[in-house]
């Protein structure tokens, strides 16, 4: 098990949304200190505020993820005023959807790959070290069940997720391969009814997921070792599906008749975590 009592908790977007929980149930849970990394200042203010309030130790520092300059200046500065990180959640991420491939820019491409996935490796490179030097710790990367489904109109993200997805189970097999005794955690959830994918198709089978309820899951998982948190449960069966489905039948049971290949259809989002 991992122990969140007394620990020094990093998580990237951290100051709204599922971030923001997480780290609200990491503090009650006995975390020793929070390191909040955000973009919106005036989101991390507050949230620091609020914290800060209820007797919580909260360091709050201003990072775009996106620049490698500053994850590796702010990550130095961490090391410096907190110490070594014992949980980092990469939760920090950007959507672009309701899109054909064709109408994406080269930016949009770069900035959804540099957020959603070179920043989580970029992130994880600056304090990985420090756990696998004292013998413990525990990643989670927040990925997508977008990176386990094709979805149309959101290829470029879906293209993020996957990133994600693989690298992340990658270096779990790595770690426990060498014992270091750092632990790895996957997250793959549907659509999180945050604001970030408002306007999105959903139906009984696919609902939005409450982010109280994904909080709670994740940081349960960080407790008992987990190595995926996918959810709703129908995530769970779509690699299963997809093993022994030929394409087609899959397109046309969870594309078609599901209705996951229209759910993009009156996206609106507001693009943040």
């Amino acid at each position: 098990m991992t122990k969140i009592k007394d620990a020094t908790v990093l998580i990237t977007g951290g100051a709204a949304g599922i971030g923001r929980l997480m780290g609200d149930m990491c503090l009650q849970d006995g975390a020793n200190q929070l390191v909040i990394w955000d973009i919106n200042k005036e989101k991390l203010d507050e949230t620091t505020r609020e914290l800060r309030a209820l007797h919580f130790i909260v360091h709050p520092y201003s990072v775009d993820v996106s620049d490698l300059s500053q994850v590796i200046e702010v990550a130095k500065r961490v090391k410096s005023e907190v110490g070594e990180v014992d949980i980092l959640i990469n939760n920090a991420g950007i959507i672009t959807g309701n899109r054909n491939f064709s109408d994406f820019s080269h930016a949009d491409i770069d900035k959804t790959m540099a957020v959603n996935s070179s920043a989580l490796m970029h992130v994880t490179l600056e304090f990985l070290p420090g756990m696998v030097r004292k013998g413990s710790g525990h990643i989670v990367n927040i990925s997508s069940a977008a990176g386990m489904l094709s979805n149309p109109k959101m290829s470029v993200y879906c293209a993020s997720k996957w990133a994600v997805a693989g690298w992340s189970e990658s270096m779990r097999i790595e770690l426990e391969s060498n014992r270091t005794g750092v632990r790895v955690t996957t997250v793959n959830p549907s659509y999180i009814d945050t604001g970030m994918f408002a306007g999105v198709k959903v139906n009984p089978i696919m609902p939005l997921l409450k982010p109280e309820i994904l909080a709670a899951k994740v940081v349960r998982a960080i407790k008992f070792n987990k190595l995926f948190v996918r959810a709703p449960f129908m995530v769970k069966l779509v690699p299963l599906s997809k093993g022994i489905l030929p394409v087609r039948c899959f397109d046309l049971i969870v594309g078609k008749w599901l209705g996951v290949y229209n759910s993009m259809g009156d996206f609106k989002g507001h693009g943040k975590k």
